[in-house]
């Protein structure tokens, strides 16, 4: 059985001791879950910048 880091709380725990994985609890799946709703987690943005020119479009 190998051990696995809790991201939430750094727990180390294994997985077949939990149905909340890869939490160490079901607490941490929740606290997890507000924080993604809160936003404090988010995925890197693309570039807001718009290209100076669009590629030509061949027409059918």
């Amino acid at each position: 059985m190998t051990a696995v880091r809790c991201p939430v709380c750094g727990h180390l725990f294994t997985k077949e001791s939990t149905d909340a994985f890869p939490f160490c609890s079901v607490r941490c799946r929740q606290i997890d879950l507000g924080r993604w709703l809160d936003e404090a987690y988010g995925l890197p943005a693309e570039s807001d910048e718009e290209p100076d020119e669009f590629p030509e479009v061949e027409e059918l």
